[in-house]
């Protein structure tokens, strides 16, 4: 099966490539992508005409939560990634806590089994980096990285203990994979469940201070830069993060970063309905951390746009503020989001905002054939419109969950169709 596809605004960071131009598919294949007309005689069994439209990279989602096995009331792996492509992400990135956790190779195994099965979306496990998730006995890697995980991560929970940190940054040095983790001191985060600071203290609520972020990040930095350990830091919040994590790449540490579009485009103040669809870990943080963040992925501190998607149901977050689960769903509204509060409004390149959702999250992922239009690279393709308007709904979602803290917003950045493996998966 070969595709043509032209008259699309080709905007990859990979190559360079920004302009009108065409994109040749052989069967999961990019066969060849150039500006201005395709050649002469190309062949193709099918023609898309993306006039109008931008033709980026397929996304890559870092961070997600897919619910299943064990919590498919919230979501499953097929509503999930149905949920991806209608976002525009080819790509997505399964975190471990789930019912039971990704700690043995025969939960990864039906995760990709299921995966095959759903056949919409790439879905990469990420196994637990200890047993149960509970921080005390390390989990066997080696199992996990054999049954296809590409990453360690105890997310949702930080790793406590420095040492077991320590070791598990040299086993993951060993199978070139990343630990991903979720930076909080516990003994610091003062039993909160939103940002500590002016509205924490006008809502009675109580504080999470950015210092329990921000000493983890700290201290997994040093690790990675004694051990050589390659550090992935999962929804950096805050400015302080940014700044080491910005200082340890200028000494050559091998850390990277992602950030979610909600901590790019909302603050602590937004807390002051009680709205439990505004609350998550990390919380929501001050405008100066937000600032900062935005500053960050415009200079390319920031490695990756990850949503964090945590569906919940209504029972898990109709209940008063300190009682509701902490997360919100991200894949079908990251894209118009960043790129109407940010792109549009000029803080951020659009070229930085589509580097951070394709080819800075496969670098991440060391996968070099995904997040770029390079010929040989996989058909990974979406197509979305910049210019028309909308407002998200969130009846409308893919999702199982409608825990959003986005309905009702004005926006551009529409996904009209995505391509995985050379195959169309959402069509609008």
């Amino acid at each position: 099966m070969t595709t043509v596809i032209r008259n699309g605004h080709l905007c990859d960071p990979s190559q360079q490539l920004d302009g009108i131009g065409w994109l040749h598919l052989h069967d999961a294949v990019i066969a060849g992508a150039g500006l201005g007309e395709p050649p002469a005689g190309l062949p193709a069994d099918d023609i898309i005409d993306a006039s109008g439209l931008l033709v980026t990279p397929g996304f890559i989602d870092l961070h997600v939560h897919l619910r299943e096995p064990g919590e498919e009331s919230k979501e499953t792996i097929e509503t999930g990634c149905q949920a991806a492509v209608r976002g525009g992400f080819t790509s997505v990135v399964a975190m471990p806590n789930t019912v039971p956790p990704i700690d043995h190779a025969a939960v990864v195994k039906f995760i990709n089994l299921e995966a095959q099965h759903v056949n919409l979306a790439h879905v990469f496990p990420v196994g637990c980096i200890s047993r149960g998730r509970a921080g005390s006995e390390m989990a066997d890697i080696g199992e996990l990285v054999a049954a296809g995980c590409v990453a360690i991560s105890d997310d949702g929970a930080p790793v406590m203990d420095s040492g077991l940190m320590r070791r598990a940054m040299e086993y993951a040095r060993m199978f070139t994979i990343r630990v991903i983790e979720h930076c909080e001191d516990l003994q610091l985060n003062n039993a909160g469940v939103m940002n500590e600071g002016f509205y924490s203290t006008k809502l009675g609520l109580r504080g999470i201070p950015t210092a329990a972020e921000d000493v983890m990040i700290a201290r997994d930095i040093i690790l990675a830069e004694y051990t050589g350990g390659a550090l992935h830091v999962a929804h950096v919040s805050t400015a302080a993060g940014v700044r080491m994590i910005r200082d340890a790449k200028a000494r050559g540490v091998n850390v990277t970063c992602e950030v979610t579009p909600h901590h790019l485009t909302l603050t602590d103040a937004a807390v002051c309905d009680y709205d439990t669809n505004f609350k998550m870990n990390p919380p929501l943080r001050s405008e100066t951390d937000r600032q900062a963040l935005v500053a960050a992925l415009a200079d390319g501190t920031i490695d990756a746009i990850a949503t964090d998607h945590a569906p919940h149901s209504t029972t898990s977050k109709d209940v008063e503020f300190d009682q509701a689960a902490n997360g919100v769903i991200g894949m079908e509204t990251a894209l118009p989001v960043v790129f109407t509060q940010l792109v549009r409004e000029g803080h951020v390149p659009l070229a930085r905002m589509v580097a951070a959702l394709t080819n800075g999250p496969a670098r991440v992922l060391g996968k070099p054939s995904k997040g770029t239009l390079a010929p040989g690279a996989d058909a990974d393709i979406t197509i979305w419109d910049a210019s028309t308007p909308y407002t998200i709904d969130a009846a409308t979602f893919r999702s199982k969950s409608r825990n959003t803290p986005f309905h009702g917003w004005p926006v551009f950045g529409r996904v009209e169709r995505t391509i995985v493996a050379g195959q169309t998966k959402f069509l609008r």
